[in-house]
């Protein structure tokens, strides 16, 4: 299936560039960071499937969707569960909530791939199970000149600072490294930490107490913004 991604964040559409470069049935054709630039192609080419972020500025995914002549299959991939009914009405073959992992991200395109050749997807499914792998519960960050083992556990919540982040451990020191907040959180998502806020993250295990707006973890407390407060309630069942 010939696809195309349209979002305006960077790091998504590289995300999902690395994703479908794993499933030998898709073909990426191009790439947008507005949905405005995307019409005419879409328009004037044959594509197949979008993954097609929701809120964009100036012109979202819904606004995109209804302004198409040509309505390829449409996956909306967004930080934000609230469209999710209107998605499906615009008859998206489904609707998937950021951080994406890749197993939610395949098990969509074998659902657009039963519609367009449901012998294909089968085989498909086949081809792109691979067998477990260890759970891994550490990762390298690069601070200075070397690269530095942070074990999960050992965190006890990660702060953004624009292009860096500090990342605040169980003995009272930080690791400062250049990467987005964006990014380790599609890691660590899967890991029992949460994004309580556009500049934090928080190991859940963790956390001592949570206080209207905000968590306290060690001495600090660490504010919980309103767009990440339902889907953290939810993880720890609250």
């Amino acid at each position: 299936m010939k696809c195309v991604i349209i979002d305006d964040e960077p790091l998504a559409v590289e995300l999902l560039e690395d994703f479908v470069k794993k499933v030998d049935y898709l073909e990426l054709i191009s790439t947008f960071n507005n949905a405005i630039d995307a019409v005419s192609f879409i328009n004037q080419n044959n594509v197949d499937l979008i993954f097609l972020d929701i809120q964009m500025p100036h012109f979202s995914g819904i606004d995109f969707l209804n302004t198409i002549e040509k309505k390829p299959l449409v996956i909306f991939t967004t930080a934000y569960s609230d469209y999710a009914v209107e998605g499906f009405n615009l008859g998206a073959v489904d609707y998937l909530v950021k951080p994406i992992p890749f197993h939610r991200f395949l098990k969509s395109v074998v659902r657009a791939q039963q519609i367009v050749n449901p012998a294909t997807a089968i085989q498909a499914i086949s081809e792109n199970t691979t067998p477990p792998e260890l759970e891994q519960d550490f990762m390298f960050v690069r601070a200075e000149y070397e690269n530095v083992k942070m074990n999960f556990a050992d965190i006890l919540f990660i702060e953004g600072l624009k292009d860096y982040v500090k990342i605040y451990t169980t003995d009272n020191k930080f690791t400062l490294t250049l990467i987005s907040l964006i990014k380790l959180e599609n890691l660590l998502s899967s890991k029992g930490f949460s994004r309580i806020h556009r500049s934090y993250i928080i190991n859940i295990k963790h956390v001592k107490s949570i206080q209207k707006n905000k968590v306290l973890i060690s001495d600090k407390r660490i504010p919980i913004s309103e767009s990440y407060k339902t889907a953290f309630f939810e993880k720890i069942n609250l």
